[in-house]
């Protein structure tokens, strides 16, 4: 009998082994962050308008400079902001205002997804105040104060009537209360949130469908099951983290919010794929097959705050978020730093459609960046932590001075 050589031996048992995961450090993902940011600025002008889709790429954007402090990546949501007059929907009489139906508009101006912008208005006047505490930047949340404002003194309660929403503006009235310490704002987050549980909140799961229209049973996947779209859900539970983040921990509604995260969370990780991605339909994946960023980024950034802050056991959820940090860096992430398989602008997951690794999106690249700066809080620095550098220059160039 002919003997194998040993170094085709090795070989083989080389090849059998399971490949291991890419450890990686706090510096490494750092890195990383920038070089996926840097490649999305150098190749998107910052000069867009602030509907949802750019706004959620702004609300990432300012995470970056939290973690990293660099000053010319945010010099970019600078722009972005003057651009914009540090407005979103522009019509200028209350009387004028509108909301309860989808529009791109000037007269919606209370529609959540013309007031996600005022989320980096307002961290962008939270910066500027604490490096120069004497000057005048009011400005940049006068639009802010004056639409939100109304919202909150209003009678509605019926603002949030699609599952986006809860990203959009539920973080926005936390931060109006942590700006202005008006409790008006967390009582009217409440109400509205209590609206949207109402009409889209599955009380058998603690999953959102995205809005009334796909509400079991009245509507169904294919295969007969409840359609819970993964980028919805994103929206959901990454926007109850941001508002877990601002609100005082001993107020009165803070119960409320944590246990609803808390179940959220729990019904997002058990529907998780072994690759570490979601569907975009999250408990049929043969309605749409394969990977999808969007969704399981937002849930990656969700799953790791609640860990990073201990409202969830880091035991149970580690491997969740490991799996999809996995998928989010050796499959959404391409070799020129560009964010692939982002389903495309939409409400709902779409037999059919094409989405591969070309598929990017703002509000993709968003949702990596947001996990991206999870991740590296939650990995330990080699270093103390600098404080994070201002660059006075990055802002000149734009007409704002200090």
């Amino acid at each position: 009998m002919k003997k194998t050589p040993i170094s085709l031996f090795v070989l083989l048992l080389f090849i059998a082994l399971p490949v291991e995961a890419k450890r990686w450090t706090r510096s490494d993902v750092v890195a990383l962050i920038n070089q996926v940011n840097q490649a999305w600025q150098s190749s998107h002008p910052a000069e867009t308008n602030a509907f949802w889709d750019n706004a959620a790429y702004h609300t990432a954007n300012m995470e970056v400079y939290k973690l990293t402090g660099d000053g010319d990546q945010l010099a970019y949501s600078l722009r972005w902001a003057e651009h914009n007059k540090w407005m979103g929907a522009t019509e200028p009489d209350p009387a004028k205002w509108r909301y309860k139906n989808y529009g791109e508009g000037m007269a919606y101006v209370l529609f959540g997804d013309w007031q996600i912008c005022f989320q980096t208005y307002i961290d962008l006047y939270n910066i500027y105040r604490r490096q120069n505490p004497s000057g005048n930047h009011n400005y940049m949340v006068k639009r802010a104060n004056e639409v939100m404002g109304y919202e909150a003194r209003s009678q509605a309660n019926d603002y949030w009537w699609w599952a986006d929403a809860l990203y959009m503006v539920m973080p926005v009235m936390t931060k109006m209360y942590r700006l202005t310490n008006d409790d008006i704002y967390l009582e009217k987050l409440y109400q509205n949130v209590l609206f949207t549980d109402s009409i889209m909140l599955d009380k058998e799961t603690g999953l959102y469908f995205r809005d009334g229209k796909y509400v079991f049973p009245k509507h169904k996947t294919a295969g007969g099951k409840k359609d819970f779209w993964a980028r919805g859900d994103g929206w959901v539970l990454a926007g109850l983290a941001k508002v877990l983040q601002d609100m005082p921990a001993d107020h009165r509604h803070r119960a409320f919010f944590e246990q609803k995260y808390q179940r959220l969370a729990k019904a997002v990780a058990d529907l998780q794929q072994p690759e570490g991605y979601w569907t975009r339909s999250m408990m049929d994946p043969e309605q749409a097959p394969g990977p999808e960023t969007s969704g399981t980024a937002f849930f990656t950034y969700g799953l790791l705050w609640g860990i990073n802050n201990g409202l969830l056991d880091k035991k149970t959820y580690t491997p969740v978020v490991r799996r999809a940090w996995q998928y989010l860096t050796e499959t959404a992430l391409q070799p020129d730093h560009h964010i692939g398989y982002v389903q495309p602008i939409g409400e709902r997951a779409i037999p059919g459609q094409t989405v591969d690794r070309h598929s990017e999106a703002n509000f993709g690249t968003g949702a990596f960046l947001l996990a991206a700066c999870e991740y590296a809080r939650s990995l330990k620095a080699k270093k103390s932590k600098a404080k994070p550098s201002f660059k006075p220059h990055s802002f000149v160039q734009v007409g704002v001075t200090f």
